[in-house]
């Protein structure tokens, strides 16, 4: 069996990354892929995760990966929207109350939690900027939360947010005053909104 083929196979069907069990299931052990690693044909990003030695990373494909309750939210939310022009410095996520991220993703972003029953709100898909699927917020859920965290974000990236949001012909108000109740942020949101509109 040539496992380089089936690695190969296997990193363009899920977006560049190797994942353990995946290649298990497709025959290739752990043992092999930590021989493949030190024979510099494919790189290890995380544990559990590897790429192939030539390929790019799509770091916000990995994070997703590492686990089912996270959701890119905040800065990451407005960079996966385009709402924001620069990468940002580390990715947010949002996770359910009661949830303990594992120490890799605490270790790479910036982690926010919320009410389980609000945590699926305003749950989308949205595509990286390498063409993966990633769990995001669709951008009302998204202006929410900014404001809800606007003290930690700083005011150069909330009004910015805003006033890209309150430009945007594809924005929803009514879903928008449906989340910021939902959130209780309404009266925050129509502060700003009356003067950016």
């Amino acid at each position: 069996m040539d496992f380089m083929v089936k690695l190969t196979e296997i990193a363009q069907k899920h977006g560049g990354i190797i994942e353990t069990k995946i290649a298990e299931e497709n025959g290739v052990s752990k043992a092999m892929l930590s021989k493949l690693c030190k024979d510099n044909k494919i790189q290890r990003i995380v544990k559990g995760q590897y790429i192939l030695a030539d390929d790019m990373q799509d770091e916000l494909l990995s994070i997703s990966k590492r686990s089912e309750n996270m959701i890119f939210s905040h800065e990451t939310g407005l960079y996966l929207h385009g709402i924001s022009d620069r990468t940002p410095f580390e990715h947010t996520i949002t996770v359910p109350t009661g949830y303990t991220p594992s120490p890799s993703l605490k270790s790479e972003c910036k982690v926010y939690s919320i009410k389980p029953e609000l945590f699926e709100l305003g749950k989308t898909i949205l595509k990286t900027p390498a063409g993966n699927d990633v769990p995001a917020y669709n951008l009302e859920r998204t202006i929410c939360d900014i404001i809800r965290s606007r003290n930690k974000l700083g005011t150069e990236t909330f009004l910015a947010a805003l006033k890209l949001y309150a430009s945007n012909p594809k924005k929803d108000l009514n879903k928008l005053a449906s989340y910021a109740k939902k959130l209780r942020v309404s009266d925050v949101l129509r502060q700003y909104l009356e003067v950016l509109l």
